[in-house]
């Protein structure tokens, strides 16, 4: 049976990948996880290989290729771990913006940077007291003259520590009735005058993911790193969403594959009683429960990626894959860590860390419980 997206082509640059992968991801994420931080020269080796924004046009440094090859990517990448998620987020969700709204000179100027690996992207939305409701941010970019002055602070911003280039969810229009209008979003240069970095946070897992606090005090933005129109920020936002969690979705999907991989090799090996452990029903039981989720989860995953490629409006059906994918693997990761015993709980096993990455997943995109308000209110609830 032909599958839903992949060609021969996708799959020899699979294992082009994975090659890659293998010699200059592997042996050395247990350091990254350990330095809190993936290095750049790991970024400039994925792009000098093609492997960062492949869908761009050749123009801007991409290979104009569809986007079943930045699944690809997402889903050897999470192989390997999940603190490479930064990656997916330049390649998938931040960099969009610029190819979909920004102008030709836009283009020009950050997009074969961005496919390079020379210029890493971040998106700034979340604000110690915005989360979800992105139309209550407090940012504020007021314009004067030729530039904007930007005046507020963002929070868990992934890729914050290295990001070049940051995408900043703004109210240009504080007064705007309704608050969503007075949103726009502002391309922010590491070097502009009043931009900051805080903290790098310290998190339960990802690690070696670099997630940090943003500051702008009376920072200086050219009118000219305006994204798209004004006050159209929050529906731009709302367009690249579904993508953003559609990433986050594979992502958990290829999670759960791996734990279940990781514990298949475990309980076969392992004995007790004079048996190996996979010779208990409870055992035997678990492994099967978990075996048919991850296969209906790719069943219904790789359908749904087949109708993003398609231009399909699949709104409902990414917030439903969103909200189930990451919600199946915090249970498998329960499960896997309980089925490999003392040793699960272990950091010398890579089960502890999976345990500790997967959760993030059920808040960030959009948290579960702001998918099913969507899911509802498209059933007509």
């Amino acid at each position: 049976m032909n599958h839903p997206y992949l060609t021969e082509d996708h799959r020899m640059f699979q294992q082009a990948l994975r090659k890659f992968l293998k010699k200059e991801a592997y042996p050395f994420y247990e350091e990254w996880e350990k330095n809190r931080l993936v290095p750049r020269s790991f970024w400039t080796k994925m792009g000098e290989q093609g492997f960062l924004c492949p869908d761009l046009d050749e123009k801007y440094g991409g290979s104009g290729v569809d986007w079943g090859f930045s699944v690809i990517i997402n889903e050897e990448l999470e192989r390997v771990g999940s603190g490479l998620i930064g990656i997916g987020l330049h390649n998938d969700i931040v960099v969009p913006y610029i190819s979909g709204y920004g102008t030709v000179e836009q283009k020009k100027r950050w997009l074969p940077l961005c496919a390079s690996g020379e210029m890493i992207t971040a998106i700034a939305m979340t604000e110690p007291g915005a989360g979800s409701d992105l139309a209550g941010i407090k940012t504020t970019a007021v314009l004067e003259g030729d530039h904007y002055i930007v005046n507020g602070q963002k929070t868990f911003i992934t890729n914050g520590i290295h990001a070049d280039l940051v995408i900043v969810a703004v109210k240009t229009d504080p007064k705007s009735d309704p608050p969503h209008k007075g949103v726009s979003l502002l391309a922010i240069e590491r070097d502009a005058a009043g931009f900051s970095r805080g903290r790098k946070l310290d998190k339960i897992g990802l690690h070696c993911q670099d997630t940090a606090e943003l500051i702008f005090e009376d920072c200086k933005v050219p009118k000219e790193n305006l994204i798209g129109e004004e006050g159209r920020g929050f529906l731009y936002l709302m367009n690249k969403l579904q993508q953003e969690r559609l990433v986050v979705a594979i992502a958990a999907q290829t999670a759960s594959e791996e734990m279940f991989s990781l514990t298949m090799e475990y309980v076969k090996s392992r004995e007790a009683f004079g048996k190996p452990v996979s010779q208990f029903q409870n055992t035997r039981f678990k492994m099967a429960e978990m075996a048919t989720d991850i296969e209906m989860g790719k069943a219904f995953l790789d359908g749904l990626i087949r109708e993003h490629m398609d231009g399909l409006d699949v709104v409902t059906k990414v917030s439903m894959a969103k909200y189930k994918l990451t919600e199946m693997a915090r249970n498998i990761a329960t499960q896997c860590m309980q089925l490999h015993g003392g040793y699960g709980y272990m950091e010398e096993y890579q089960i502890a860390r999976r345990y500790r990455d997967i959760p993030v997943a059920s808040i960030y995109a959009g948290t579960n419980e702001i998918m099913k308000v969507i899911i509802a209110k498209n059933l007509g609830l």
